[in-house]
């Protein structure tokens, strides 16, 4: 796992964006993606009724990606990487990574990252 998460930053940003996709992975190896709407409940995030396949998906592979794409054509992305849970109607997933993303060069050329674009760590 990397860095710890700033959740707050994290939370504020989500509601910047509007819907995002949910990717799973399913037994074939092929991914899924999901338009989803998930919500805060720190420190998690809620996805209500997820579909049979994410169920499926999730039960056998619980790493997860969740994007948001960006609201304007210079925007970034939002990209949250996380471990899922089925809990009751709800699919409860964990976040273990969260940058804001956008394929333009780093403002900061010399920087210690692993981005080779410019990209913000949450």
């Amino acid at each position: 796992m990397g860095k710890k998460i700033d959740f707050d930053a994290l939370a504020g940003r989500i509601s910047e964006y509007g819907f995002a996709y949910l990717i799973t992975v399913g037994d074939d190896d092929r991914i899924h993606t999901s338009p989803v709407n998930p919500t805060v409940t720190a420190p998690h995030l809620a996805v209500n009724t997820p579909s049979a396949r994410v169920r499926a998906n999730t039960s056998s592979r619980p790493q997860v990606s969740l994007v948001w794409p960006p609201t304007t054509s210079d925007g970034y992305s939002l990209i949250v990487d996380g471990e899922a849970r089925v809990v009751a109607d709800s699919l409860t997933v964990t976040p273990t990574r969260a940058i804001l993303h956008r394929p333009a060069p780093r403002p900061d050329p010399g920087a210690d990252d692993t981005c080779g674009s410019d990209c913000i760590e949450l």
